[in-house]
């Protein structure tokens, strides 16, 4: 699973303790670079999680599942897509650095203090903010939409799901981070000294190339 952020973020992310929510009330401050459209915010602020729990999709962190993730696609191609804001601060692929952590990590960690974990973790079958995307809290029901989703493999599916996961993600969830090349290597290396929080800082271009130059495989 993987959460992207542009590297001028990744400072008050460290002083965080973790990546936060869109609506959590610890977020103090608006990202320093923010690509999401602001009519997209308010429509994630104003999403309902089904149920009645109250909550909002503003009020996870949300994930990709794949490394090719269509909205991230679209950053690295720079290609047009209404979610994105893209003209601001500098918004090239390289720019960005990637959380990668596992979906066992969330599930593990959840569970812990909560069987099911109704609401704690979530699973979108696409734009989680969408009308028609189907999203589900409770653990028998995440199992089910991530085997689904891994196993169509004639579905792009995978591509535009999202795993949500409430309020914050913890640091130390974390497993890496992904950087374009050794220039933003140096330069995550160098922000995280000021930090007690020691990742593997790992370069893989493939990740921050668009589609059309380089297909990954899962």
């Amino acid at each position: 699973m993987y959460h992207v952020t542009h590297i001028s973020n990744l400072a008050a992310i460290l002083a965080s303790g973790g990546l936060l929510a869109d609506a959590s009330d610890a977020l103090e401050a608006r990202p320093a670079v923010d690509v999401s459209a602001a009519d997209v915010r308010e429509a994630r602020r104003a999403a309902a999680l089904p149920g009645e729990n109250g909550l909002v999709i503003a009020d996870y962190v949300p994930f990709f599942l794949s490394p090719n993730a269509r909205v991230w696609d679209a950053i690295r191609a720079r290609s047009g897509d209404a979610r994105l804001v893209l003209n601001a601060h500098g918004s090239d692929a390289y720019d960005f650095v990637i959380f990668v952590s596992t979906v066992k990590k969330v599930v593990d960690a959840h569970a812990a203090t909560n069987d099911d974990f109704p609401a704690a973790v979530a699973v979108a079958d696409g734009d989680a903010a969408h009308a028609s995307t189907r999203v589900v809290s409770t653990s028998e029901g995440v199992d089910r939409m991530l085997v689904r989703l891994r196993s169509d493999l004639d579905s792009d599916a995978l591509l535009t799901a999202e795993l949500l996961v409430q309020e914050t993600f913890p640091l130390e969830l974390v497993t890496l981070l992904g950087v374009a090349n050794d220039r933003v290597r140096d330069a995550v290396r160098e922000i995280l000294k000021a930090s007690t929080y020691r990742p593997k800082v790992a370069v893989y271009p493939p990740w921050f190339q668009a589609s059309e130059e380089e297909v990954l495989e899962d």
